[in-house]
């Protein structure tokens, strides 16, 4: 059995958008999956399945969390090995930092430098931010929501064509964590 992360975007945000996690533990539950589990109530959930691959998984819970709730929601749905490996990668010095200063967006599909060639680094800095494959990883010392370099990169313009959800490092810690049971 493969253990995987969802990440579910916008939810619990504001008042809209509400999916209690216990309603979408039984929800999980009732695709068939086991292991169940969710961290927070910003929309993190953990699962085990034999079946599929993160793109029809993703699929799957997106229409059932609509057909549930009665709301589109985008969700990203990543592997143990995947969510490890981005632990691992991370080109900041995570255990010197905050929580709150480092964080991980995931992208529904790959993004390359040129996306993000209007960004000028130094216009930013401290704040730096740098690219994976399907993540971009963000060091913002004042936290995220001071950060001018995140306003700037979740700019639609550049984000066109993929899902974006950002996580702190707390978060992905925990993801990796939890999947590798």
């Amino acid at each position: 059995m493969t253990m995987y992360a969802a990440l579910l975007r916008g939810i619990n945000v504001g008042g809209s958008k509400k999916v209690p996690m216990a309603e979408l533990r039984t929800l999980l539950e009732s695709l068939g999956y086991d292991s169940v589990a969710t961290y927070l109530q910003s929309g993190n959930a953990v699962f085990g399945t034999d079946h599929g691959d993160e793109d029809s998984l993703a699929a799957e819970l997106e229409q059932a969390i609509e057909k549930q709730f009665g709301f589109a929601v985008s969700v990203l749905v990543r592997d143990h090995a995947y969510l490890k490996a981005v632990r691992e990668a991370c080109p900041f010095p995570a255990a010197e930092l905050e929580a709150k200063q480092l964080h991980v967006t995931y992208f529904s599909a790959p993004v390359d430098a040129e996306r993000f060639a209007t960004v000028d680094p130094a216009a930013f800095a401290p704040e730096e931010f740098r690219l994976g494959d399907r993540e971009m990883y963000l060091y913002a010392p004042d936290g995220l929501g001071r950060s001018k370099l995140a306003v700037a990169l979740s700019k639609p313009r550049l984000l066109k064509g993929v899902v974006a959800t950002t996580r702190n490092w707390n978060t992905v810690v925990k993801l990796e964590e939890l999947t590798g049971v």
